[in-house]
């Protein structure tokens, strides 16, 4: 079920007035982003989630894109996470491995040092809001499960082989992580493989590290052709590469601000289709964005890349896009095959100041819980 809030359009559509703005504040899920009175008068900004920090469970079934059905705990009762410490009574770890529905917030606030994954099992969700909650050492694993959302949370400093600040697989589904910064982690800060799909991305913040994001495991997990994320509004601010690299699934990306990359912006390998819509991309020193891989799925004869469509993005600074010049529109599938609505504006200068003050962790109040839980 999407949202019917904000501004919405796909495809073509939606009218954006040049209105001024007073002084700029970011609150919560603040429909119009606010630049300093200072400056000129800007173009309206359309963003998503007007109304979900609205009461505390207005998150559920409204994520925008193929993790529009996420509800996590929607139906259970409010669990309180009480200690920092990594596990035992009042614990995240505790709640998180119960097997019931829970809607879990943080009656503190402060760092979390994980010695080891935290597996988070279905019907979850991990509200940060109220709090500013840190993860180091370890992350979160999403191991079989399904309707998780993970909110207003920090990740960084995670340790280890293998180690993801949010790590997804293997099938998982129905999966929702908003308004997160993430950074410095010693493998990915998100990854999403081996059949885990339904899954959106959104409001989160990425920096100080190398490979940000991997969709779809290698060439032999030909089963990952079942994987389909959107990634929207979301700020990669100077992190190497994997904004994100794909295998096999689909991906759209709208909206989002991917500056000073380190190899390329967006890979696209095996099979993978990337829809890219409306999106900024500004270039350091490396200048193209799309890259494309070749590699052979194990049940294929032959080696073969993936494709990317672009579609009204920004490229600034001297960015080259990197398309590749033939094949692919017979391959590439549309958003709207899978969801009707979405909130998608121009890649204008006002979008990139919003997604530069209000991605990942905000310093917002947690809403009232005004659900009755028998």
């Amino acid at each position: 079920m999407g949202n019917s809030h904000g501004h919405r359009k796909h495809r073509n559509g939606a009218n954006h007035p040049v209105t001024p703005n007073p002084p700029f504040k970011c609150g919560p899920s603040d429909p119009q982003a606010h630049i300093p009175s200072s400056a000129k008068p800007i173009m309206a900004v359309s963003l998503p989630y007007s109304h979900v920090d609205s009461t505390l469970r207005a998150l559920a079934a409204q994520a925008e894109g193929f993790g529009r059905l996420a509800i996590g705990g929607l139906h259970g009762p409010l669990h309180h996470v009480t200690t920092l410490a990594d596990d035992g009574p009042g614990s995240l770890r505790e709640a998180c491995r119960k097997k019931e529905p829970l809607w879990i917030v943080f009656d503190i606030s402060g760092t979390i040092h994980l010695s080891s994954y935290l597996n988070v099992s279905s019907h979850k969700t991990i509200d940060g809001r109220g709090q500013r909650i840190k993860f180091t050492g370890k992350g979160l694993r999403l191991k079989e499960c399904e309707h998780v959302i993970i909110c207003n949370l920090e990740f960084e400093g995670g340790r280890g082989p293998d180690v993801d600040g949010i790590q997804i697989k293997p099938n998982s589904k129905h999966i929702w992580i908003d308004r997160c910064s993430l950074r410095d982690y010693e493998d990915g800060l998100i990854d999403i493989t081996r059949c885990s799909t339904d899954i959106t991305i959104s409001r989160c913040h990425f920096s100080q590290h190398d490979k940000t994001m991997l969709i779809g495991a290698d060439p032999s997990h030909v089963d990952d052709r079942c994987i389909r994320v959107t990634i929207h509004h979301c700020f990669f601010d100077g992190t190497r590469q994997r904004h994100p690299r794909v295998r096999f699934a689909k991906v759209h990306l709208y909206n989002n601000y991917t500056r000073n990359w380190g190899i390329y912006a967006v890979c696209a390998s095996v099979e993978s289709q990337i829809y890219s819509q409306c999106n900024i991309y500004e270039a350091g020193q490396k200048k193209i964005a799309f890259k494309y891989l070749t590699e052979k799925a194990s049940d294929r004869e032959a080696a073969t890349t993936g494709f990317i469509r672009s579609e009204g993005d920004l490229f600034i600074t001297g960015t080259q896009a990197g398309l590749a010049t033939e094949g692919g529109e017979n391959c590439m599938f549309h958003p709207s095959q899978h969801y009707q609505t979405w909130t998608v504006g121009p890649p204008v200068d006002d979008l990139k100041h919003v997604l530069q003050h209000c991605t990942g962790w905000q310093s917002i109040p947690r809403p009232a819980d005004q659900a009755s839980v028998a």
